[in-house]
Order: structure tokens, then sequence, then C-alpha cells
């Protein structure tokens, strides 16, 4: 059987293709907009297609000589996504019929149509019709609410507000009922789906046991054995909860209020075919779903996390290299790597921030973060999801990696809210550490922004590659 997976470098994508690899069954496709991003994963046991599902040529190579395909693919992190959504699903349909794919197997969210249904959800609603469209392919069109796994959005969210705030004040959404699931269980229905025998098209709404936004976070504090008291108020508006939830959680604001106005609609089981269709599933409950998410973090595990693609298409559709040649500001530090190895520094500037943070001016990074924050961006809530290793395209605090070479070189582009576009980078060049600070401004604000951090800037990243260097010696 020859399965295409797209999303693959997305937080189910990711996982999803692990479990395909094991499957002797099958032979594995990728279908990837950077495959860069697959660097630690290129090996001889898939194939990889470059592209996106807007070019209909590359989508059309990909497809080709396809049995099923995995639809792992939403727009949400831009402005315009309901539309690209529509656009990239219609696509998808259209080319797998020319293609004879048999299959298409698409993840998308529980919910109804109604009056209250949020543009989110109304949007993979649409998608997963559209999906369904074609007589002569089979769309298994499974439905989830909240995923519980770690490094989930839903579970990222719920576990900050829950660490971070002893006395919750909430909106009245927290009584909304929803059933979740552990992100284990999805990927169960997810590659079980390849076997169905059934020929119809079908919608498969999966989750365990139904909960309240609020029980969900009373059963997370729970198991982190803290005590939490919530108090709903009726009058707190979708934008203030959602500069709410931007502050004290990892998500920007744009998406913190597009998953507000989905907590509006109950999230719930539609149909009995989850159980008809898979009877060997028997999803794991909430409070053991929380347990295993995490332990995986605890013991430094996660597979995959919500930001690891976010604003991918913004990211990826860059010439960095050539971008940083036309940089008009640039603050270069250097420092001779006499008595460490270049193994040594290597391992010091890729464990930076996260947990870590960013040396003595840490305090400085904070408060970039928290202006980050109100200005509705990512600030460093993010972090990193493993503090001594690091992929291409995972997120580090308020930056991404766009390249990186094994004890030799760390490029990170700038994803907070910033006039103009910024890189970090460090690069180990004969016997010399190069730290260094592109800035392209847009406008004259840019310029402002630039002049106004030299006194800062100078501080910081002096004592930047000091410090990496340090660090080093002690490793």
């Amino acid at each position: 059987m020859k399965v295409l997976l797209t999303g693959s470098t997305g937080y189910i994508g990711r996982r999803l293709k692990r479990k395909l690899l094991e499957n002797k069954e099958i032979t594995l496709r990728v279908y990837v907009r950077n495959k860069k991003t697959l660097s630690k994963d290129i090996n001889k046991n898939f194939e990889i297609f470059e592209g996106d599902t807007f070019d209909k040529e590359k989508l059309k190579k990909a497809l080709t000589g396809i049995d099923v395909a995995y639809y792992l693919i939403h727009s949400l992190s831009r402005d315009n996504y309901k539309d690209l959504d529509k656009i990239s699903a219609q696509n998808f349909i259209d080319i797998a019929q020319q293609c004879g794919v048999k299959k298409v197997i698409y993840l998308g969210g529980l919910g109804v149509k109604n009056e209250q249904t949020s543009e989110h959800l109304l949007s993979r609603i649409q998608t997963g019709e559209i999906l369904s469209s074609k007589k002569d392919i089979q769309t298994i069109w499974i439905r989830a609410g909240v995923i519980i796994g770690s490094g989930s959005t839903s579970f990222e969210i719920i576990r900050n507000l829950t660490e971070k705030l002893p006395i919750m004040t909430t909106p009245k959404w927290v009584n909304t009922k929803a059933q979740p699931i552990a992100v284990d269980d999805v990927l169960k229905y997810l590659e079980q789906s390849l076997y169905l025998k059934e020929k119809k098209n079908l919608i498969i709404d999966i989750g365990s046991e139904q909960l309240t936004y609020k029980q969900m976070m009373l059963l997370t504090a729970k198991v982190l054995k803290l005590k939490r008291i919530i108090i709903p108020l009726p009058f707190l508006s979708i934008n203030l909860s959602s500069y709410w939830l931007n502050l004290f959680t990892p998500v920007q604001f744009k998406v913190a209020k597009a998953l507000i106005e989905g907590l509006k609609s109950e999230v719930i089981i539609q149909n009995n075919n989850a159980r008809k269709y898979f009877p060997g599933i028997n999803p794991l409950s909430y409070e053991k779903a929380v347990k295993k998410a995490v332990k995986e973090i605890k013991m430094n595990q996660v597979i995959s996390r919500w930001s690891d693609t976010d604003n991918s298409a913004k990211v990826w559709d860059k010439d960095h290299e050539k971008e940083i040649a036309d940089a008009i500001y640039v603050d270069r530090k250097e420092k001779e790597i006499l008595t460490v190895s270049k193994v040594q520094v290597y391992k010091s500037f890729i464990s930076i921030g996260g947990k870590d943070g960013w040396f003595i001016f840490d305090s400085l990074w904070e408060v970039r973060g928290f202006i980050d924050k109100l200005l509705g961006g990512v600030g460093l809530n993010r972090g990193r999801k493993n503090q001594y290793s690091l992929n291409i395209g995972e997120s580090l605090d308020f930056w991404k990696v766009v390249d990186i070479k094994e004890n030799e070189r760390l490029l990170l582009y700038a994803q907070m809210k910033v006039p103009g576009d910024a890189w970090l980078e460090f690069k180990i060049e004969d016997n010399k550490l190069i730290q260094s600070a592109y800035f392209y401004p847009k406008g004259l604000f840019g310029r402002i922004y630039w002049y106004s951090l030299v006194p800062i800037h100078y501080l910081v990243f002096n004592n930047m590659i000091n410090s990496i260097i340090k660090k080093a010696e002690k490793l």
C-alpha cells in the first residue's frame, strides 16, 4: 500500500510519521513545504516530495501512484485561513481524483453547524465536506475535539493556566462540554483507518468521557498536585479572554481568539462510528492522558509540539541566506575558542533559551517577551521542546530554527513583533565563535527601533558570547 502523508512536520503528522514508518505493510511518502524540517528524519524508509497544496503541479507529482492519502493540513496561524483552507482542500481532492487515489483520511474537529459555531470550527467542517465531495474517492473523516498530549495546543493552554494561576477568573465558556482524547488514541484511529473494509464515506467522531473545561482544569490540577479555584464570570468578552489566554499561555493572540470563539460550542461526539468500526480501541480517560503527557515532559520525551510549524509559510517562503546578506544592520561579535573544543561550544549555544534562559540579562529578554505578548505576539512562553537538542523548524522562545549544522552553525529567525526581519546566528569558523544579529528594517520606524536598542544590544550580545564560552568550558 502506497501512502502519502501531508502535514508531516506538524503536531499530529510528526507522530503519525513515526508510527507509519514502523508499519512494514506500507510504502510511505511525505509531502512537505521544506525538506530541511525533516533533516534528522531523512533515511531510505520513505520518499520526500517538496511543495504545498497551492502548487498543483507539485501536488500532482506527490499524489501520483498513491493508494491512500492523509490530509493533516490547516492554516490557522495565517490571517485568511478560512479561504486558504478551502482552496487547499479543493486542490487536494481534485488532484487526488485525477491520480486515482482510493482513500483520503482527514483529521478534523468535532462540532456542528449552528449560529454559535466559530469561524475556526466552520472552516474545519467545510474542509471535511470538500474532501468528501468525490464519489470515486472514499473519505474517512475523523473528528476529534480537545487533543491531550505533551506539546498539544489544548494541553499546553490548560497546563499553563493551571500551573500559573492559583485563582482563575474565567468566562462562562469553562462550563461548555467537550470530549477530550489522548493523542495516542488519535494516532490509533488514523493508522487503523488504512484497513477499514467499509467502502462508503465515513464520519467518525472520537473522544473519551464528557467533561467541562472547568473539570479538565481541576483534573489537571489534581494530577499536578495543585489546589486551584476557578470563578466563572459572565461578563468576560471574547477579546478580553483572548488577551488573558495570550498573556498566560504560549499561544499568540489571533490563535487564542480563534480557539476562544470555538469554546462557545460544545464539541461532543455525534455518532457511534468509533465504537462500531474500531471496537478494539478503548480511549484513555482524561486523567490518564494528562498523567502520560506530564511524564513525557518531565522525561524530556516530547516528540512534537504545537509550535513546530507555527507560521511556517512565512518562515519557509523566505530565502534566509539572501535576506541575511541584504541586512542593513549587523551586530557581530567574535571570540577565540582556544581552550575548548568546537563540540563544547556547539553544545553550549544550542542549549540557550527555554528553561536555561539567556544568561545574566535574562530579565531583559523576559521584559521583551512580555511586551511581545502585550502586542499579541508569541512571547517567550513557547520555550523549547528539548533543552539540549534542536531540529530545523522547531521553536526556541520567540525564535524559529531555520538552519542548523552540527558543530558548526545555528540560525534563528525572529517571530516576535518587530518592525522588520531579524535573525540571530551562531557560527564556529576556524578557531572562532562568531555571533551575529541581523536586522532588515521596515521603514523609518524599523530604523528608529534598531538604534534605540543599540545600548541594550551592546550589553546583551557581549554578555551572550562570553557566557556561551564560559558555559562551554564547564561541559
